[in-house]
Order: C-alpha cells, then sequence, then structure tokens
C-alpha cells in the first residue's frame, strides 16, 4: 500500500518549496518587456548578418564598383553616437528617479535619431545626382538596401521612443518610465553597433 502511494504521489505538486520557487520569480527573472526586446533583437541580427554575408559574397564578382560613399555618412555616423549617449544619459537619470534630466536626454536623443534619418536621405539624395540608381550596380542595390532596411529599424524604434516621451510629459511616475527607458536605450545602442559595423564594412569594400 505505502509502494502504492510513493507511485502515485506527483513531487510538482507536493513538494512546496519547489512550487514557491518557480512562483517567486526566481527562476524567471527577466521581464515580459526585455525577454521580448532579446529575442526580437535576435531575430534582428540574423537578418542583418545574412544581409552582411550576401553582401560580402556578392562583391567577388566582376560586374562589382564599389559605392563612393557620400562624406555626409562620417556626420550621420557622429549623430547616431550622440544620439545613442543621450539614450544612455536618459537612462542613467530614470534609474536616479531624475524626471528633469530623463525628459532633456529623451528628447535630445530622439532628436539626434531623426536628425541621422535625414543625413541618410541626403546620402541617398546625393548618390542619386552622381547617377548611383540602384538598378546600375549591385554595390548601389547592396547600399541602398542596407541603409533602408536599418532606418526602418530606427523609425520603429522612435515610435517605441514617441511612447515613451509621451509618458513623461504626461507626468507618469519614474516607476512607470523607467522599463521603457532602458529598453530604448538598448535597443539604440543596438542599432548604433549595426550601423557601425555596416559602415566599416562599406568602407572596407
Amino acid at each position: 500500500m505505502n509502494l502504492f502511494r510513493q507511485l502515485m504521489e506527483k513531487p510538482w505538486l507536493t513538494d512546496e518549496g519547489a512550487v514557491v520557487e518557480i512562483r517567486s520569480g526566481r527562476t524567471f527573472a527577466l521581464p515580459r518587456e526585455k525577454l521580448g526586446l532579446r529575442l526580437f533583437l535576435a531575430v534582428v541580427m540574423v537578418i542583418f548578418s545574412l544581409m552582411v554575408a550576401a553582401y560580402i559574397e556578392r562583391k567577388v564578382f566582376s560586374d562589382w564598383h564599389s559605392v563612393p560613399l557620400p562624406w555626409i555618412l562620417w556626420l550621420n555616423t557622429v549623430i547616431l553616437v550622440l544620439s545613442s549617449l543621450a539614450m544612455h544619459r536618459a537612462w542613467s537619470h530614470a534609474r536616479r528617479g531624475e524626471m528633469g534630466g530623463v525628459r532633456s536626454w529623451l528628447s535630445a536623443g530622439g532628436f539626434f535619431a531623426i536628425a541621422f534619418l535625414v543625413g541618410q536621405l541626403l546620402a541617398w539624395r546625393e548618390l542619386v545626382a552622381t547617377g548611383h540608381y540602384a538598378a546600375v550596380d549591385p554595390s548601389n542595390a547592396f547600399f541602398y538596401m542596407l541603409t533602408a532596411v536599418h532606418g526602418v529599424h530606427l523609425i520603429g524604434g522612435l515610435v517605441a521612443w514617441g511612447r515613451t516621451i509621451a509618458k513623461v510629459r504626461r507626468g507618469y511616475g519614474v516607476v512607470l518610465v523607467r522599463m521603457s527607458v532602458e529598453l530604448c536605450t538598448i535597443y539604440w545602442h543596438f542599432l548604433l553597433l549595426i550601423w557601425l559595423v555596416l559602415f566599416v564594412l562599406m568602407l572596407l569594400t
């Protein structure tokens, strides 16, 4: 009879300590928002990795002629670095509960990000003015594709940034804003890293 009871026991129900351990959140301590962002960044990383691999493989063909990179790309790179630094400063102020600093640096981060996008459009305009259309050369097509995909992801980040800045201006408490600012900052750093890789790749080729 005792043997039958032992076989019928459900240790995952009777072991109170194990249940408490799981329900207490110590096993899965990562918030859903951060987990979702990490999964999204992993997907984006795969997408850009595939495009970079295709870029490297395609440039070995004889019809490849390197794109003359517009000088404004250097300025755009500096602007994106400033945007990422501003977002990091906003995150630092959010962790200290200083909403004034969050508002100022968050606004600066968004402003620099928009300036970066405008600069990218000016780079496109300069290339088009000199006859470097996407259909003229494979390197041109890759340049437009890589910068466009990166820009689209930055626009998506600006949507999240807009929602966050709206919370700040409506007077939401720092507890409700801190997570949004942190996620935006992580995303900005990620896009900066992606852009640096793409820019160096285009410079080297």
